[in-house]
C-alpha cells in the first residue's frame, strides 16, 4: 500500500528531514511512527500526503509511483486519505454536522448520501446527540472525535492522524486510539504518528522509530519477500484517463489499480 524506496529529503535551508528511508506499509495495518520532535515524522506524513517532494528515492501509494505525480493528480490520491489534525481544524461557525459533512460537500456528493453517511459516522464516534453542537461546544475529545468523523465520512482506504491526542487527556487519548483500533479491524489502514511512548505501549502494534531523519527501529517490517507493487513511470501515469482519475473517491484501491493499469495497457497496445 505505501512504499518508501531509498527517500530522503533535504530543504532549501539544508535541514536533512529523512535519510535514506525504507519503509512499507501494507494493506490493513495499524502503524504508530514514533520519534523526538523534529526526528523526520512530519516529514513522512507529508511526503505521503504530496505537500511535500522527496530529494531522492521512490514513494508508491496503492501500487503508484507518486514521486514525479502532476499536480492536477493530487486531489485525487488525497481523496483515498482521512487526515486527523493535532489542532482539529474546525470550522467554529459550522455545527458538528456541518463540518463533517464539509468533507463531502467539497467532492460533490448528494444532499440525501451527506445526511445518511454523516449521521451513520457520528454514531461510530459516539457524537450523535452533538449534531447540531459547534466546536466550542464540546469538549478537547469530543472536537478530535469530530475531526477522527470528517476523516472518515468518504470512506478513505488510509487514515493519517497526526499527534490526535497531543491536545486532549490521557484518559481521552487511550480512547482516540481504541477507537482507531475498530476501524482498523474493519480494513482502513491507519498511521499514527506521536511521540506518548507510554500510550504506544498499550497497543501491540507495529511501531516504527525514527530518529536524525533514519529508521532505527521498526518492531514488525513486513517480510522482504512481500509483494512489490508494481511500478508505473510519470510517462504511463500521465496516460491514465481524467475519467478513471474522477473515480478515485468511489472505488477500491484494487478497482483503482486495476483499471489504471489496463488503460495503460489499452493505450500502449493501441499506439502498436
Amino acid at each position: 500500500m505505501i512504499q518508501f524506496k531509498n527517500v530522503s529529503k533535504v530543504y532549501p535551508n539544508g535541514t536533512q528531514a529523512l535519510d535514506d528511508v525504507n519503509i512499507t506499509i501494507e494493506k490493513g495495518e495499524f502503524v504508530f511512527i514514533v520519534g523526538a520532535s523534529g526526528a523526520g515524522k512530519s516529514t513522512f506524513l507529508k511526503l505521503i500526503m504530496k505537500e511535500e517532494q522527496p530529494s531522492s528515492g521512490t514513494i508508491y501509494i496503492n501500487g503508484i509511483n507518486t514521486t514525479d505525480m502532476k499536480r492536477r493528480k493530487v486531489p485525487y490520491l488525497r481523496r483515498t486519505m482521512g487526515i486527523v489534525f493535532q489542532d482539529f481544524r474546525l470550522i467554529d461557525k459550522m455545527t458538528v454536522f456541518d463540518n463533517v459533512a464539509f468533507a463531502m460537500r467539497v467532492i460533490g456528493a448528494r444532499p440525501r448520501a451527506v445526511k445518511k453517511r454523516v449521521h451513520y459516522i457520528l454514531g461510530l464516534v459516539g457524537l450523535k446527540d452533538k449534531a447540531q453542537s459547534r466546536p466550542a461546544e464540546l469538549s478537547g475529545g469530543e472536537q478530535q472525535r469530530v475531526s477522527l468523523a470528517r476523516a472518515l465520512v468518504n470512506n478513505p482506504s488510509l487514515i493519517i492522524a497526526d499527534e490526535p491526542t497531543g491536545n486532549i487527556d490521557p484518559e481521552m487519548s487511550f480512547e482516540i486510539i481504541e477507537l482507531l483500533n475498530e476501524i482498523n479491524k474493519q480494513g482502513t489502514t491507519i498511521i499514527v504518528v506521536t511521540h506518548e511512548h507510554d500510550l504506544v505501549q498499550k497497543f501491540k502494534n507495529r511501531v516504527i522509530e525514527i530518529q536524525g531523519g533514519r529508521v532505527i527501529s521498526d518492531t514488525g517490517a513486513p517480510s522482504e519477500k512481500a509483494e512489490i507493487p508494481i511500478e508505473i513511470s510519470k510517462e504511463q501515469l500521465a496516460e491514465i484517463p481524467e475519467e478513471i482519475a474522477e473515480e478515485i473517491p468511489d472505488v477500491s484501491e484494487e478497482e483503482l489499480n486495476r483499471e489504471a493499469l489496463e488503460a495503460i495497457t489499452d493505450g500502449e497496445a493501441a499506439e502498436e
